[in-house]
């Protein structure tokens, strides 16, 4: 199986979504054509074929509408125009103006709407259209979806799914590049979710429709375009659970979502002067997998972490707090964070100059005392 990624030059999915025809809007569902990385996901068919994230996500939406009459979809722009990356392209008609809907542009509307449907028997999947869009959304989030349950002393489940495109690379000017996972994953009552394949978007947005509790569903749009071969329906390893998705001695690399692919390219470059990188695609960022990623920490006794988020109070501060807690005794080094710079995101000119590349990732390993 292989997996290809790359961003489609033709499109800017950073434009709002009143503004983009239908040209621009087909060519977003591009195709990128740079083989990297490896795959996960189990054997293909004889069915396979080449599927982006973008197509994935599609299937698994119209998968989970056809197999279940309570699931809903909607947010702006999802209906008639499909999405600012055609992630619910199609699905309207198919299903119809009752059950995939545009929704005013009101974020917060969007996710108090969700909750009271959730609390009615129904399962809403709804999208934020950009990462920066949902923090108007964000007290209906953290006061009522993330803790209703508990509230209810448990009477009372939000099946919702918060579809939220996330992170950089993609030429994005503000509000259109953010990494918001730590304020949600320090949010009790969310499971957050973050694939870095086709073939987990697929599997992970499926079980995350399927749960009975709030999930935020982070899809990283500098992926979009990646494509796998593989045969759809397919089910990956379970929501909750990290992989190791290339084996090594030396070092291990922590990413997910769009830092995926950078981990594997560096470790590509690593062994080319003999060093041996594991990594770990996180996937599943709260709850934490603890269990996979400590035993490989206390293996290879060295760790870093990579994301896009601003390094102070990232996610990989409190990973990285995390494992040293857990398993102090095994590290021969401190764990690192290589991550974006602790400033807002920069213009789109600037943006290869923050995002943590094989470069930075590299030279921080460098930095290690490797006699210890």
């Amino acid at each position: 199986m292989s997996v290809e990624t790359g961003t489609d030059p033709t499109t800017d999915p950073a434009t709002d979504s009143t503004e983009v025809d239908d040209e621009t809007a087909t060519a977003a569902s591009a195709q990128g054509d740079t083989a990297t990385g490896t795959a996960r996901a189990p054997e293909a068919g004889p069915a396979a074929s080449s599927v982006t994230m973008t197509k994935a996500l599609n299937q698994a939406l119209r998968d989970s509408l056809a197999d279940d009459d309570t699931v809903l979809v909607f947010g702006e722009d999802v209906g008639r125009l499909g999405g600012v990356f055609r992630v619910t392209e199609g699905l309207r008609a198919e299903f119809g103006s009752n059950r995939v809907w545009d929704s005013p542009l009101a974020e917060s509307g969007i996710i108090g709407t969700a909750i009271g449907m959730a609390m009615n028997g129904m399962r809403p999947v709804v999208e934020m259209q950009f990462d920066a869009y949902a923090y108007p959304a964000f007290e209906q989030i953290v006061s009522h979806a993330a803790k209703l349950r508990n509230r209810t002393k448990g009477r009372v489940s939000l099946p919702i799914t918060i579809r939220i495109p996330y992170a950089g690379d993609i030429g994005g000017v503000e509000h259109h590049s953010d990494s918001s996972e730590a304020y949600w994953t320090s949010t009790p009552g969310l499971t957050v979710v973050t694939p870095s394949n086709p073939a987990d978007a697929y599997s992970l947005l499926r079980e995350s429709i399927a749960a009975d509790d709030p999930v935020v569903f982070m899809e990283p749009k500098s992926r979009y375009w990646m494509k796998e071969t593989l045969s759809l329906p397919v089910t990956t390893a379970p929501m909750n659970r990290a992989q190791v998705i290339r084996e090594g001695t030396d070092v291990t690399l922590l990413a997910y979502g769009p830092t995926v692919q950078t981990a594997l390219e560096t470790a590509e470059a690593g062994a080319e002067h003999g060093l041996s990188i594991e990594v770990i695609d996180l996937r599943t960022l709260s709850p934490f997998d603890d269990e996979t990623v400590s035993e490989s920490v206390r293996k290879t006794s060295r760790a870093a972490i990579i994301h896009e988020a601003a390094q102070f109070g990232g996610y990989g501060a409190e990973v990285a707090a995390r494992l040293t807690e857990r398993n102090f005794t095994y590290l021969s080094a401190p764990i690192l964070r290589v991550a974006g710079f602790d400033v807002p995101y920069p213009s789109p000119k600037l943006e290869e100059f923050y995002l943590p590349t094989v470069e930075r990732v590299l030279d921080a390993l460098e930095s290690w005392d490797w006699e210890l």
